[in-house]
């Protein structure tokens, strides 16, 4: 028997998540902390857990731009390529965010990731209902 049987739930569920529902969970990690910043706002200061959170949110759209780039790509192009705009607009912001640190420019940021890791999890249901 595993020593810790979280960390083998875990293991296994590593395993066994699907694409979409990854991509949906990263999404959402980096709504949490964003919105974590802007619950614990500290006035106008740029600190360093709003950078991460800002740097991990980018790192995580760069990823997604990446693969919508990809010619090998299966999503349709008018799709990659609102997505893409998204994704510059997203860019857009959070350098603003950086520049100009205010609590309420997180709202759109948030909304986006949380929005999108909707849509991708009613796509994952209604492809598992459909098995």
């Amino acid at each position: 028997m595993p020593r810790n049987p979280l960390n083998a739930y875990e293991k296994v569920r590593k395993q066994t998540v699907s694409g979409r529902e990854i991509e949906a969970s990263v999404l959402e990690k980096g709504a949490i902390r964003l919105r974590r910043c802007q619950e614990n706002w500290k006035g106008a200061r740029f600190d360093k857990e709003l950078d991460e959170a800002l740097r991990f949110n980018q790192r995580v759209w760069d990823i997604f731009n990446s693969d919508w780039q990809n010619p090998d790509n299966k999503l349709p192009k008018e799709i990659r390529q609102d997505l893409l705009s998204l994704s510059v607009f997203v860019r857009k912001t959070t350098l603003d965010v950086m520049a100009y640190p205010e609590s309420r420019k997180l709202d759109v940021l948030i909304q986006i990731n949380e929005n999108l890791a909707r849509g991708l999890r009613s796509r994952v249901e209604t492809a598992g209902s459909a098995s």
